[in-house]
């Protein structure tokens, strides 16, 4: 949803959801920091609680989060001079289906997200960028809801989402910031939900990460073209319920890079990123409507800046 020119980055996605930053900067970043790509958006905490149950039916979601960032780390997990700071906010719209007909034994349905994105880049005392525009759109063309199962003799949902990102997102090489990433990528994930007893339960959500080619890199990497490396990304939640319709909990994610990110096709060593974050929640439903809130905290950070974020977001069931 965001990128940098000094390389591209960030936001998320979902059924969850959309949404924010990941960035590396290339050029204008002292050495020896050899990273200059950076993973695109991906989905870091957007959903938590209860994620892997759905029901056949229409979902219209609005999701709000807002980052900052005010230390970039390197691939030793050190503090870089620069950039000084990053504030970013996304507001990600969500539309999904689910149908009351199935394919293996699962409802099918599919969904599309499509964020607005502002993001401020300070690089340096009176150096930075920003830029409001449109991101990329998260379409999932196959989305497969299971119906509710039994796990060691309680209630288990479980659901696998094909997402596709189209780069339709504001881009421009030669500008230090941009809503949109240049770049296709594929982003499957596989969600459960488990109720282990009567007031908890447990969610997953797991998330493999492709990234396409950059033909239009950054203009500051004098390259042809750039291709992030793959990643593997997980959220996790545990909430209980404090009474009917409210639920509070602590959640988190992890993010890992697992293959080098690439410039002109070549690898680049000690590129690879990681992430780690974990906060506190709380969910609210009231009949077909339902309200998150949740704050996280990142440590564990390698290539990227380390953020706190906020979330806010609001379902609403037809």
């Amino acid at each position: 949803m965001i990128s940098f020119c000094i390389r591209s980055s960030a936001w998320p996605t979902a059924p969850g959801l959309v949404l924010l930053a990941g960035l590396l900067l290339a050029g204008l970043w002292p050495q020896p920091v050899s990273a200059q790509v950076s993973l695109p958006p991906v989905n870091l905490g957007n959903t938590n609680f209860v994620d892997g149950r759905a029901l056949p039916g229409i979902m219209f979601q609005q999701t709000l989060i807002a980052a900052s960032a005010d230390s970039f780390r390197d691939n030793a997990g050190d503090r870089l001079a620069v950039p000084n700071e990053l504030t970013t906010f996304a507001l990600a719209t969500q539309l999904a289906w689910l149908s009351e007909h199935k394919l293996l034994g699962a409802h099918w349905g599919a969904e599309f997200i499509l964020p607005l994105v502002d993001v401020d880049l300070q690089i340096t005392p009176g150096f930075g960028s920003s830029k409001t525009g449109v991101g990329d759109l998260f379409l999932s063309p196959l989305v497969l809801q299971w119906p509710e199962q039994q796990l060691l003799g309680r209630p288990f949902w479980q659901r696998f989402n094909l997402n596709v990102t189209v780069p339709i997102g504001s881009y421009e090489a030669d500008r230090a910031a941009n809503p949109g990433t240049n770049t296709y990528r594929v982003n499957p994930h596989y969600a459960v939900t488990w109720m282990y007893s009567d007031l908890w339960e447990a969610s997953a959500r797991f998330h493999y990460l492709w990234n396409g080619r950059n033909s239009d890199p950054a203009t500051a990497l004098g390259a042809d073209s750039t291709r992030a490396g793959q990643a593997i990304h997980t959220n996790f939640a545990v909430s209980r319920a404090l009474r009917p319709g409210l639920r509070a909990g602590l959640a988190g994610y992890h993010l890992r890079q697992i293959s080098d990110d690439r410039i002109d096709g070549s690898a680049v060593a000690g590129s690879r990123e990681q992430a780690v974050g974990i906060g506190p929640g709380i969910r609210y439903q009231r009949g077909p409507q339902v309200l998150f809130v949740h704050a996280y905290h990142e440590t564990l950070v390698r290539n990227r800046p380390a953020r706190q974020t906020f979330i806010l977001r609001y379902a609403r069931f037809f």
